[in-house]
C-alpha cells in the first residue's frame, strides 16, 4: 500500500517522466501544474471550480497566511484543508520567495529573516524552524524549507555564501521535522544562482539530507529564457530520479513543456491567473488579448478546441465586454479558462509521455506560441 512520500515513475519518453506522488490527501499524477492560492484561495474561483477542472493540488503561501489570518487561527479551524474546504493535496511555500521580493523591508541573518508586514508595518521574524512550525499549523501535504532566493545578477561571492546558508537552513528544517514525524512531506530547494558548479554543489549538499522531494528555486528572477533553459537542462537530469522534481514559479506553456522535456514533475506559477485578470488568455491556437477591438463583434468561442465552461457558453465579444466594463465576472470566467487550459495541457503531456509522442506535442505548442 502506497504511503505519503512514495513516488513511482510509470513511463518515460526520453527524459520526460509520467509518475504518481502519494500524499495524505490523495495521489498526484505527474507532471502536474499547481494553481496558486496564496491566501488560501485561488483568486475568483471556488473549490468546486477547481475540482471540475481536475486540479489535483493547490499552493498556499506561508508568509501571507501567517500574517493574515494567522497560522494558529487556521490550526484552530482544523487546518487549511478544512478552513478552505479543499479536500485534495496542498503545498505551502516557506516564504523564501518573499525574502527575495520584499528586499526593501527585510533583514537576513544566519538565524533567519526579519521583515516588516506589508499590511501594517509590524516586525516579524522567520527562522527555519518557525517556517516549519507555521506550515505544520497550516497542515499542508508538502512543506518547503526556508531558503534565500537570490536575484539575477548577484556576484559569485554573494551567491556562494547564500547557498551555503540555504543548505544550513534546510538541515535545520529537516532536523526540526525529521522524516516520519507525521504525514507532511518536505522538499529541499536547490539554489546557486546562474553558476552551474554552485547549483551542482547545492544539489549534492541537499542529497545528504533526507527529503521526500527536490525543488529548483531562483529561476524566473530576471534572466533570459535562454539562460533559464540552459540551467534547467544542466541541473534537472542530475536530481534524484526516485524523487519528485519541482520547478518553482515558472510558467509559460512553453516553459512547462521545456521543463517536462528534461524531467521536471511539478510546476506552479501565478501567470495564468494574473494574466487572466489582465485580459491575456491562453488557447490551443496561441495567446489572445481579449481587450483588442477586433473582438468587439466576434461571436466565436475563445478557444474552439477547449471544453471549459467559459468556452462552451460565452463569445469573445461578451468576454471583451465584461473586461472593458470591469465586471467581476470577467476575472472569474477568464481565470477559469486559463487554469483549465493549463491543467488540460498537463493532461495532454501525461498522455503523450505514455504514448511516446511528447516531442510532437511540444512541437505543436511551439508552433502555436512561437519560441517566447
Amino acid at each position: 500500500m502506497a504511503r505519503p512520500g512514495d513516488f513511482t515513475v510509470h513511463a518515460k519518453d526520453n527524459l520526460a517522466r509520467r509518475g504518481t506522488l502519494t500524499t495524505a490527501h490523495g495521489d498526484i499524477q505527474t507532471p502536474i501544474f499547481m494553481p496558486v492560492g496564496t491566501q488560501g484561495t485561488v483568486k475568483s474561483l471556488t473549490p468546486r471550480d477547481l475540482e471540475e477542472m481536475e486540479a489535483q493540488i493547490i499552493l498556499g503561501n506561508t508568509y501571507h497566511l501567517y500574517l493574515r489570518p494567522g497560522d494558529e487561527l487556521v490550526a484552530r479551524r482544523g487546518g487549511l484543508h478544512k478552513f478552505a474546504n479543499w479536500k485534495r493535496p496542498i503545498l505551502t511555500d516557506s516564504g523564501g520567495f518573499q525574502v527575495f521580493s520584499l528586499e526593501g523591508i527585510r533583514k537576513l541573518s544566519e538565524e533567519g529573516v526579519e521583515f516588516r508586514s506589508y499590511i501594517d508595518g509590524s516586525k516579524h521574524f522567520f527562522s527555519p524552524e518557525k517556517a516549519i512550525d507555521i506550515q505544520r499549523n497550516l497542515g499542508s501535504d508538502i512543506m518547503m524549507v526556508l531558503d534565500e532566493c537570490v536575484g539575477y545578477g548577484n556576484d559569485r561571492a554573494y551567491t556562494e555564501k547564500s547557498l551555503e546558508m540555504t543548505t544550513r537552513w534546510a538541515k535545520r528544517c529537516r532536523d526540526h521535522y525529521p522524516k516520519g514525524s507525521g504525514y507532511q512531506l518536505m522538499f529541499g530547494i536547490v539554489q546557486g544562482g546562474f553558476y552551474k558548479d554552485l547549483r551542482d554543489r547545492s544539489l549534492e549538499q541537499l542529497r545528504g539530507i533526507d527529503f521526500e522531494g527536490f525543488a529548483i528555486g531562483g529561476l524566473s528572477v530576471g534572466e533570459s529564457t535562454e539562460e533559464m533553459y540552459d540551467l534547467l537542462h544542466h541541473i534537472t537530469p542530475k536530481m534524484p530520479a526516485d524523487k519528485p522534481r519541482y520547478l518553482m514559479g515558472v510558467g509559460t506553456p512553453l516553459d512547462i513543456l521545456e521543463g517536462v522535456s528534461v524531467g521536471v514533475d511539478m510546476f506552479d506559477c501565478v501567470l495564468p491567473s494574473r494574466n487572466a485578470r489582465n485580459g491575456t488568455l491562453f488557447t490551443s491556437l496561441g495567446k489572445v488579448n481579449i481587450k483588442r477591438a477586433e473582438y468587439a463583434e466576434d461571436d466565436s468561442p475563445l478557444d474552439p478546441n477547449c471544453g471549459c465552461y467559459t468556452c462552451r457558453n460565452f463569445s469573445k465579444a461578451y468576454l471583451r465586454h465584461l473586461y472593458m466594463a470591469k465586471e467581476l465576472l470577467s476575472y472569474r470566467l477568464n481565470t477559469y479558462h486559463n487554469l483549465y487550459f493549463y491543467l488540460n495541457l498537463m493532461k495532454q503531456i501525461r498522455q503523450a509521455i505514455e504514448e511516446g509522442t511528447f516531442r510532437e506535442l511540444k512541437a505543436k505548442y511551439e508552433a502555436a506560441y512561437g519560441r517566447e
